[in-house]
């Protein structure tokens, strides 16, 4: 199984790339579009900025190659909300895979730190991407900005307010979590993906 990771200006590609060896998988990290094109799946990682992120994609025609990919394909965390209409976060457009917008976080306490950081369940789960994990399961997250409710939404998460912690469009599929970094939950769910068709 031929396995890429999207190189770009975002970090957690090694986290990511290890998360895979664990798994008996030796990715390919790698900004080349013929070789993301000619992938069995691609993953789309990222930790960073939206705004700039999205201009060093559209620079580099990626924009492009990631929206029309026709295998699975799995955002994390800002790839996740890269591949929504909208992000409050630069104020940028995304790639309109998913139409829902990604907003900030308001706190409204002393006790509602932003950004969210450590674990937290999900729950209301829909796909076959978390078969095998039980409702309520806790996984890892480092965010300030959350995609909204959809009918895409097949996660669910509240922090402050509910959120999509994970989506899925056709082949698409996006999570707000970092399952390199969920321990044995997301290992499974990140073993899932590589099993989808």
């Amino acid at each position: 199984m031929k396995v890429v990771i999207i190189k770009y200006n975002a970090g957690n590609t090694k986290s990511v790339e290890n998360a895979l060896l664990r798994l008996g998988v030796q990715p390919i990290i790698t900004d080349d579009k013929e070789i993301i094109q000619q992938a069995d799946k691609v993953i789309f990682p990222g930790v960073g900025h939206a705004a700039p992120t999205m201009q060093y994609l559209k620079e580099r025609n990626l924009d492009s190659v990631i929206k029309n990919l026709k295998q699975p394909v799995l955002g994390i965390c800002l790839g996740q909300q890269l591949m929504c209409a909208h992000s409050e976060e630069g104020n940028v457009e995304g790639l309109g895979i998913f139409p829902v917008q990604v907003k900030k976080f308001k706190s409204n306490n002393q006790f509602e730190k932003i950004p969210q950081i450590g674990w937290n369940s999900i729950r209301n789960l829909k796909s076959t991407i978390f078969q095998n994990i039980i409702e309520e399961s806790f996984v890892y997250f480092v965010h300030s900005y959350y995609c909204e409710l959809s009918d895409y939404t097949i996660a669910t998460t509240d922090y402050i307010l509910p959120f999509s912690s994970a989506l899925h469009k056709a082949n698409f599929y996006a999570v707000q979590f970092h399952p390199e970094k969920s321990a044995t939950i997301g290992q499974e769910i990140m073993h899932n993906f590589l099993n989808l068709c």
